[in-house]
């Protein structure tokens, strides 16, 4: 029987695949939407300023609309929050979001615990999101990210892969988007704390990304 399904499932992928590969070769119908570059510097209590992406890492993301940018707290002494946008308005072949947990090494970061979390926030649907606390020699620092299309969060880049096809096939859309924020650990600092300065801070960010990544 095991065998029978996964045969089942092969087909069944094959056929969504193929399906998918039509699909995508149209002209997606791309609402539109605000440059990342414009994306607020003042988001409640917290102020931003850019961080230059090399570019030698923009060659790796691949064609895109990408933004990185520290955020500090100016009513409290608290540590800084990095927000990373990267936003993709075709996945073809090449094209598609990588995954943080595969950049991450190879910017010199260890993973040293993963978990999924969920983000719970008034007037949106909770989503799931990816938790990573990561290591450079005697720095650490907590990472949540997650993609997001159409106002919708996920965890998974299995179902991000999965919704990319039906988006297609449904909306004659292909765009998507991954947001990451990180904040430092330093010693002696609980997650939870850590956890709780993040979430502030994305409360300040969800409402505004569907003027940027579009519905």
């Amino acid at each position: 029987m095991k065998a029978h399904l996964r045969f089942g499932l092969i087909v069944a992928l094959l056929v969504v695949t193929g399906i998918f590969l039509q699909v995508r070769n149209r002209s997606s119908n791309l609402p539109v939407r605000q440059p990342l570059a414009s994306f607020p510097f003042r988001l409640g209590e917290w102020t931003g300023s850019d961080v230059e992406i090399p570019q030698n890492v923009r060659d790796v993301l691949g064609a895109g609309d990408f933004l990185l940018r520290g955020y500090q707290n100016t009513s409290a002494t608290e540590p800084y929050v990095d927000l990373f946008l990267a936003y993709f308005p075709s996945q073809r072949t090449g094209d598609t979001i990588h995954s943080p947990k595969n950049c991450l090494p190879g910017a010199g970061w260890s993973p040293v615990e993963s978990d999924r979390i969920l983000i719970s926030l008034p007037g949106h649907t909770p989503f799931p999101a990816n938790r990573y606390i990561i290591a450079k020699g005697s720095e650490r620092q907590l990472v949540l990210y997650w993609y997001w299309a159409h106002d919708r969060g996920l965890a998974s880049e299995y179902w991000a892969k999965f919704y990319l096809v039906t988006d297609s096939i449904r909306l004659n859309r292909s765009d998507g988007s991954l947001v990451r924020v990180t904040t430092p650990l330093p010693p002696g600092m609980a997650i939870d704390e850590a956890q709780q300065r993040l979430f502030s801070f994305v409360g300040n960010v969800i409402p505004l990304l569907n003027q940027y990544v579009p519905r």
